[in-house]
């Protein structure tokens, strides 16, 4: 990878810690608080849902923004969004207010609405050959916050009592400030911009639907919007689903923290693995590994059982989105690379928030059983999907694709 484009994957790596390490807390306690606070618990997992709304709600003014602004104002923005985010949290907790709970998630969700650009913008900057590991080098910031996010929830939860969980969301603005702290003073733009090289292609953007309707394009929506809504929508019951079953607050962050390292920890690894044996494994044991994820949870509600499922799902939804990503960087050319970005990201993230607002509602009906139940045909059609591109590539080996 050219010294430039690792220099930068590297301080996206470190904002991806960051921005990952904010979302764990709020993964952690939101649907705990959210039960707390809610009028009605069927609306437990609502703040949580609007993290995913919001962000769906802003992906296409994102990318619009970073197309405008360039990118390290554009992410500056968001890391202020999670800032603003924390602190109406607090405010929230302290008047123990539903509603201003919910603004205050929501604004977490602007900041993954352009946090979501940070692989983008890696993989943008990499020679074609190494985007699968500029795209995997960015994930590794997870590891971090796989690790330590959690276990700053937990420890931070009592830190301003008597408001119990105002502490881990006046951490979650203070990871904002040092999001925003660190793109000001380590973030460069990459030296070719989207433009110039358009120049260089000299060929025209297409329509929309010519583009979503490529093979490519179809199969990276399959693995990174269908992948992340199954996880989402899982991963988003979970906390509430372990406590349920008689397992304490502590253990179900504690399956979270296992749930991240899943998420994260094979990106040390999968743009080598995609690199060596192919997307279409890549994507196919994504899928797999999400499965078996589910197929482990209805049979045991145990404690080990959690973590074998969240850590089968996290390494499943690993391999799928960076798999999905580098589909998705060759589907367009550069002059279409601001208007597919932002479409795919917003219909990513629309598709993980009904996922997200549906997890409560399902638990509640349904139980954990019908949780897990609800994601094995949404990940049949993934697999149909994948397998149709598969097809096509084989077919057409000059077809758009990796």
């Amino acid at each position: 990878m050219a010294s430039h484009a690792l220099r930068q994957a590297r301080v996206l790596a470190l904002c991806q810690a960051l921005y990952t390490s904010a979302l764990s807390v709020d993964l952690t306690l939101t649907g705990l608080v959210g039960y707390t606070l809610a009028p009605n618990k069927a609306l437990a997992t609502l703040p949580f849902a609007l993290i995913t709304v919001a962000s769906a709600l802003t992906a296409i003014a994102a990318a619009f923004l970073i197309e405008r602004l360039g990118r390290r104002p554009a992410f500056c923005l968001g890391g202020l969004a999670c800032m603003a985010g924390g602190l109406v949290s607090v405010l929230a907790i302290w008047r123990h207010d539903f509603v201003l709970f919910c603004l205050g998630t929501a604004l977490v969700g602007v900041f993954q609405a352009f946090a979501r650009f940070y692989r983008l913008a890696a993989a943008d900057a990499a020679p074609l050959a190494e985007k699968p590991r500029a795209i995997s080098a960015v994930l590794t910031g997870g590891v971090v916050a796989a690790v330590c996010g959690p276990a700053i929830a937990a420890w931070s939860a009592d830190m301003m009592q008597p408001l119990p969980f105002a502490g881990s969301y006046a951490v979650v603005a203070v990871f904002g400030a040092l999001s925003v702290a660190v793109l000001a003073l380590a973030y460069r733009e990459p030296p070719a911009t989207a433009h110039a090289a358009a120049a260089v292609d000299n060929l025209p953007a297409r329509p929309l639907g010519e583009i979503f309707r490529q093979p490519v394009f179809l199969a990276s929506f399959a693995n990174n919007g269908i992948g992340n809504a199954v996880m989402m929508f899982m991963m988003t019951a979970t906390p509430i689903a372990a406590v349920a079953c008689q397992h304490t607050i502590k253990q179900g962050a504690q399956i979270i923290e296992w749930h991240l390292v899943g998420m994260y920890a094979p990106s040390f690894f999968s743009g080598w693995l995609l690199q060596r044996f192919g997307n279409p494994v890549m994507l196919v044991s994504g899928i797999a590994l999400s499965a078996l994820a589910a197929i482990v949870a209805l049979c045991s509600t145990t404690l080990p059982a959690f973590y074998l499922a969240l850590l089968c799902l996290g390494v499943g939804w690993n391999f799928m989105f960076v798999g999905g990503t580098t589909l998705l960087t060759s589907s367009y050319r550069p002059a279409e690379r601001a208007r597919t970005q932002a479409a795919s990201e917003f219909s990513a993230a629309a598709l993980t928030a009904l996922a997200t607002l549906a997890a409560g509602q399902v638990l509640n009906q349904w139980g954990w059983q019908g949780v897990n139940l609800a994601v094995l045909p949404a990940l049949a059609v993934a697999l149909a999907v994948t397998l149709a591109w598969q097809r096509q590539e084989r077919l057409a080996p000059s077809a758009a694709g990796v």
